[in-house]
């Protein structure tokens, strides 16, 4: 036992002698350059800022805290100061080095930031606070936020250009959850806790992905690595823009065939019908069939074999919409109609479930044709996006005790979409650009 805490102490040491050296060397790399770039320089304004002197800027690296001196040159118009070699070295208004931030965005993308901070010092010997991880992280998210509104403003302008490649079909799926907000956030909106004040705030996630084939038996395959996510806490109007730029990113232009999946929830329909004119609309048949389960529920009582019986009964109809010539009403959301229309219940409660599930099929009618759809080879399911729901909203910022703020769970929302769809090297890649 003895001889392996040694050696693990002797490990840590060694490492921590070796990042102090990196440092060292990295400093003296960083002085052969001190950012003097003659008596004046512009500054953002277009003013010419006047050498002063050099000043020294202590940035934590991936190695070790550094002094770095840099030229300084002061902007009187102004009355700002302006550093050349911050902006080469990427660090304005900040101690961190890009390879610092880089490692604090993707903890706290990916876990509490206290977790966070304990797992940099841990795994890389960076020392940081908590607070710094939030900060850094949510900066990440925002700047890739800014990035994105230059990209929806590109698409809606007809300035992004893509080299034509045929996607057999593309799927644009959308659903919402509920996001723990802080309480003056929620101020005066209506919520589903029993004193009707809400405590969260509904962040809409949309994903995109292709389908180029069905398997053998004829079930659709989502191509590999296809899947794209944005999200945001906002509103519907705003969230089509954004939903609608990404699909313009992934060449919809270029798609024989466009689907939207979602849950029946009616601003869906309403920003594909504006966005995605002409889109095949699919209402996830399990959120249809969870409609027929909850309904037998109300109708028969929970547990009760009537119930099963009813909605097994309803759920096979919805599945089968070729009916019979001589059977006109033996399957589909007709048949489900029909079965409902021959319901009289008496209590008023039971009358009123009762009715608005009959709106929800009727007005959802055309999105409900399964056995046609299936024949097409196509996705019936919203899996895909509620996996999103769970993966990149749940697991990060629905965890026991968190209350955000719109501004800090946007920016890890982003944060998590840009990484999980494979865009987190672009960004950093673009930045050293």
């Amino acid at each position: 036992m003895a001889s392996r805490v040694d050696l693990e102490a002797t490990e840590m040491a060694i490492r921590s002698s070796m990042h102090g050296v990196g440092g060292v060397l990295l400093e003296r790399l960083l002085d052969s350059d001190l950012g003097y770039r003659g008596s004046r320089v512009q500054c953002r304004q277009g003013h010419e800022a006047e050498f002063i002197d050099y000043r020294s800027k202590e940035v934590l690296t991936v190695l070790s805290r550094i002094r770095v001196r840099r030229a300084y040159y002061h902007c009187t118009p102004c009355q700002e100061g302006v550093i050349p070699k911050d902006s080469d070295l990427d660090v304005v208004g900040t101690s961190f080095s890009p390879g610092v931030r880089r490692l604090m965005g993707r903890v706290g993308g990916k876990e509490p930031f206290a977790e966070g901070r304990r797992d940099l010092e841990e795994l890389a010997g960076i020392v940081v606070k908590t607070k710094e991880v939030e900060r850094v992280s949510e900066v990440i998210g925002e700047q890739m936020e800014a990035i994105a509104g230059r990209q929806r403003a590109a698409a809606f302008s007809g300035r992004i250009v893509l080299l034509p490649k045929p996607v057999p079909k593309m799927y644009i799926a959308i659903d919402g959850t509920g996001v723990p907000i802080v309480p003056r956030e929620t101020e005066g909106r209506q919520g589903k806790d029993p004193s009707g004040k809400a405590k969260t705030r509904e962040a809409k996630l949309g994903c995109v992905f292709t389908q180029t084939t069905v398997d053998d038996e004829g079930w659709p395959v989502r191509d590999d690595d296809s899947t794209t996510y944005i999200g945001a806490i906002e509103t519907s109007e705003q969230f089509g823009p954004r939903i609608f730029t990404e699909a313009i990113r992934r060449g919809i232009r270029c798609a024989e065939k466009v689907i939207v999946l979602g849950d029946g929830a009616p601003w869906i329909w309403t920003l594909a019908g504006e966005h995605f004119p002409g889109a095949t609309q699919i209402v996830d048949l399990y959120h249809a069939r969870e409609h027929l389960s909850d309904l037998a529920k109300v109708l028969y009582g929970p547990g009760s074999s009537k119930a099963e019986e009813w909605a097994k009964a309803r759920i096979d109809e919805l599945d089968d919409d070729e009916p019979e010539d001589d059977e006109p009403d033996a399957g589909g959301v007709e048949a489900v109609l029909a079965a409902m229309g021959r319901l009289r219940p008496t209590a008023e409660t039971v009358q009123d479930e009762l009715r608005r599930a009959m709106e929800y099929f009727q007005t959802n009618a055309e999105r409900m044709r399964y056995q046609q759809f299936r024949r097409q080879g196509l996705f019936v399911g919203s899996g895909v996006v509620e996996a999103g729901c769970r993966t990149i909203v749940g697991r990060r910022l629905k965890q026991s005790g968190m209350h955000w703020t719109v501004r800090g769970a946007n920016a890890i929302l982003t944060l998590r979409c840009w990484d999980l769809s494979g865009r987190w090297e672009h960004f950093w890649e673009a930045r050293s650009a």
